[in-house]
């Protein structure tokens, strides 16, 4: 399989790190849909990131729905918890992490993208307030039920947690989410950076590279 797209991406990351801990081989892409948008579209017109072409060559995209057919190549092996109420939770987490990177996209292509005559100060505030709010929801389930962080033992909601958090924090919202009101998040991140899942595939630039070989 190939993963295509950029590990500054948290939806890409987010998927890298998945397939190591599910035991997926792949090979990795850093295309940007910016810089390389032309190569990026010869493998799908849509540009979308993350891009994962099967090894049937089927195209699929966006993370979730990616995750979704990695669940299913792995099983048994899974990152979901099987039962209902732990299921549950994991669910209600990884909708907030995946909020909070939402909002925080929002933020980042609104400043860096738009031309600051033409940025709408409400809705920035708007977006702002929603990142806040699901980062200290976040906060609180964390400190509520930390998730475990060993290669064995975290799921997707550890994954998908600790992904958004480096990437707010290694992206221009670090000024707005501040560390040092989030320490659950802060410690719980530190712990799952550590993990050699996470080390193989570095937000930033880089490309993906195994280090089990």
């Amino acid at each position: 399989m190939q993963l295509v797209g950029m590990l500054d991406s948290p939806y890409v990351r987010r998927v890298a790190v998945s397939l190591q801990l599910l035991g997926l081989p792949f090979e990795h892409r850093s295309l940007s849909v910016f810089r390389a948008f032309d190569e990026f579209s010869a493998i799908n017109p849509v540009v979308k990131a993350p891009t994962l072409v099967c090894d049937d060559g089927t195209v699929l995209m966006d993370s979730t729905l990616i995750l979704d057919y990695a669940e299913r190549l792995a099983a048994p092996r899974s990152l979901m918890p099987a039962g209902l109420a732990e299921r549950t939770r994991a669910l209600r987490v990884i909708g907030l992490a995946l909020a909070a990177c939402e909002k925080a996209v929002q933020i980042i292509y609104e400043r860096t993208l738009r031309p600051a005559e033409k940025q709408h100060a409400p809705w920035l505030d708007r977006v702002t307030g929603q990142l806040l709010a699901a980062c200290a929801v976040l906060e609180s389930e964390v400190s509520r039920a930390p998730s475990a962080a060993t290669s064995a033992t975290i799921d997707q909601a550890g994954v998908s947690t600790a992904v958004a958090w480096q990437f707010m924090m290694q992206t221009s919202v670090a000024g707005i989410v501040r560390a040092d009101a989030h320490p659950a998040l802060t410690a719980f991140s530190e712990r799952a950076e550590a993990l050699s899942e996470f080390r193989a595939a570095p937000h930033g630039e880089g490309v993906y590279r195994d280090l089990c070989r």
